[in-house]
């Protein structure tokens, strides 16, 4: 009845088993692997988040194809003052209920059926399942460990191939909380630029670096085609917030203009020029 991309094995691990089992028990666990901020003791100013919520505007129906106007302002403002992105335009963000949601406006913009992104191995189980959905094939390039985790220069160019459309990095990496380094990046530049592949960025933990020290952005890459993607509810510990963003940045082809037709798969196109083509994709996928 249902489609082959749906087909997962769904049946419980042997390590879900066991703590159902323990569980079952009445035996006192110490999870280690807590990840609902708002249940770990955290302290939120509820009055502030609550009198936000029972604002007379949330009732005011504003439409606006890429999210309302002033939300992509003050994300833009979170870039400039946290991060140091000076010059991020309102019109290069797209508001999504998620960042799941926006992989998926990128997954159909950048790939057809049957075409490649390289994504990083360990990282974030729900890529397969996103690919899947998308029917994009995710091809994983390694993570090594040598006095910090590094990616795997050679193997990651061996991974390329003709139906490969971009590389996907998640900055800090989860699980490893691994940052990509400023040389990591201008390599991935590089490579982009050579196979002219697009870069997607993974930024929804970017505020938690172990140092406290502000964290640089892919927001701020203007050398090639870059998704950043990241949300309120990461960046706020609040995981009901379901408001996130895609933030297009692009390097101008020399004389080049939005209405040009692109030399690629869309990867030259200038940033403004990419996200009206995502708005469309957008409301198409809200209208299945």
């Amino acid at each position: 009845m249902f489609s082959d991309r749906t087909d997962w094995k769904l049946a419980p691990n042997r390590f879900t088993q066991a703590l159902g089992e323990v569980r079952a028990s009445g035996a006192k666990i110490l999870d280690l692997t807590a990840s609902n901020p708002t249940r770990v003791g955290l302290r939120y100013d509820e009055q502030a988040i609550l009198d936000a919520l029972a604002s007379p505007r949330s009732i005011d129906y504003d439409p606006q194809s890429k999210g309302l106007r002033k939300a992509r302002e003050a994300v833009a403002a979170y870039y400039r003052d946290e991060h140091d992105v000076r010059g991020l335009n309102p019109e290069q963000l797209i508001l999504t209920t998620s960042t799941s949601e926006g992989y998926s406006y990128v997954f159909r913009l950048l790939c057809n059926p049957g075409d490649e992104l390289l994504v990083p191995k360990p990282s974030y189980p729900l890529f397969e399942f996103l690919g899947e959905l998308e029917d994009v094939k995710l091809a994983p390039y390694p993570l090594i460990y040598d006095h910090g985790w590094q990616m795997d220069f050679p193997s990651l160019e061996k991974v390329v191939t003709k139906r490969t459309r971009g590389v996907v990095v998640v900055h800090p990496n989860n699980p490893t909380g691994s940052y990509v380094q400023l040389h990591e990046q201008e390599f991935l530049n590089r490579l982009c630029q050579e196979h002219e592949l697009a870069l997607i960025a993974d930024e929804v933990f970017l505020d938690y670096s172990h140092d406290k020290a502000p964290a640089r952005s892919f927001a701020a890459n203007q050398e090639l085609l870059t998704f950043t993607l990241s949300g309120i509810s990461k960046i706020s510990a609040l995981p009901q917030m379901k408001v996130a963003w895609i933030a297009v940045s692009a390097k101008l082809v020399s004389g080049a203009s939005a209405a040009e037709p692109p030399a690629k798969s869309g990867l030259a196109r200038p940033s403004a020029s990419v996200t009206t083509v995502l708005v469309p994709s957008r409301r198409a996928s809200r209208m299945v």
